[in-house]
């Protein structure tokens, strides 16, 4: 961690950098590394700066000015597969599987304000607090849950899920033992023959690793359309590939776009498989619905630690449509009682 006499070294060279930088056009990566390398150059003997030191400082100030600030060394590590931020000085990592605190913090909240919305501007978001959640990912495809305050009581609190550069295939899984030959070799002939496949699991529990997995043994020549609250799912090698993600409403008048609403809308891109990244609610009408039109060769994953909860939850959002309009409400009670016995 930086030492006070460093971190005001930094927060001064910012500021001149900065003073630098024009206002009136969008400047390149190349030319803000230059005015950074040519501001700490010039003031490396006023501060008695050692060649070290002068890339460790030139390096933070690129990073806190056109990336993620302290964010974006974590972000670039492939061991950390989990970043949790609760508020401007806590910060936890997960690790190869191990779960610490991280030694540093922001600045301010000020300066996580700003990576906060550098990181939805770039998705197309927005959050503030009359929108005060989000979702939405980030460049290299990990995906970030924000919460402001006043709903999160002690501050802004970011969640990233960083994914691995390469998706795991089946083969990988079946190394790794969480899955054997011959289970792999029968899934590969339920998506071969266009079955309609749903995987559920609690929160880590990796099904959208393995949707990914399984997503690999489409043909490469029919037509994929994916659909995602946020953009996670790495599909390789299929040309004919539509990626569809849903938006939030916004001051700006932008009405929301649900997944009910792509997945009517995907129905009609004349698809062989259609993708959707996670199932929670009423969206599993449309689903059914199409498949009662028959559109066949569904996969997506439904957010349930047992097959059993699953079916439950999905048969009681059919109901509720169902008895919006007029039927079957008596039936909502015996699916509530039997998910419950």
């Amino acid at each position: 961690m930086a030492s006070p006499d460093t971190e005001q070294i930094i927060n001064d060279l910012r500021a001149e950098v900065l003073s630098h930088i024009s206002m009136d056009r969008e400047m390149t990566d190349d030319e803000v590394k230059d005015i950074i390398d040519r501001t700490v150059i010039t003031n490396g003997k006023k501060y008695s700066l050692s060649l070290n030191l002068k890339q460790t400082i030139a390096r933070d100030l690129f990073y806190s000015i056109r990336r993620l600030d302290i964010l974006q060394a974590l972000t670039d590590d492939p061991k950390v597969t989990e970043i949790m931020i609760n508020g401007y000085e806590n910060i936890f990592i997960e690790r190869a599987g191990k779960l610490s605190r991280w030694d540093k913090k922001f600045e301010s909240k000020t300066k996580l304000d700003d990576v906060i919305q550098q990181i939805v501007a770039k998705c197309n978001r927005t959050v503030n607090e009359s929108s005060p959640i989000v979702d939405a990912r980030l460049e290299n495809g990990s995906r970030v849950n924000i919460v402001l305050d006043p709903i999160a009581l002690n501050g802004p609190i970011v969640t990233i899920r960083r994914f691995p550069e390469r998706p795991y295939l089946m083969k990988d899984l079946m190394n790794f033992g969480a899955i054997d030959e011959g289970t792999a070799e029968f899934l590969h002939k339920l998506v071969i023959a266009g079955y309609n496949i749903f995987i559920s699991g609690g929160t880590g529990s990796g099904k959208t690793t393995f949707l990914n997995a399984l997503s690999d043994f489409i043909p490469k020549d029919e037509r994929i359309i994916t659909i995602e609250d946020s953009a996670e799912l790495q599909i390789v090698g299929v040309e004919n590939l539509v990626r569809l993600e849903t938006r939030n409403a916004n001051v700006e008048g932008c009405a929301e776009i649900t997944i009910r609403d792509l997945i009517r809308s995907s129905l009609r891109m004349r698809p062989d498989r259609i993708i959707v990244g996670e199932v929670r609610g009423a969206e599993a009408i449309d689903m059914v619905q199409a498949l009662n039109t028959g559109h066949l060769g569904f996969r997506s994953c439904l957010h349930y630690p047992h097959r059993r909860n699953c079916c439950y939850s999905a048969s009681l959002w059919l109901l509720l449509f169902l008895s919006s309009a007029g039927f079957l409400y008596h039936r909502l009670a015996e699916v509530q009682s039997a998910q419950c016995s």
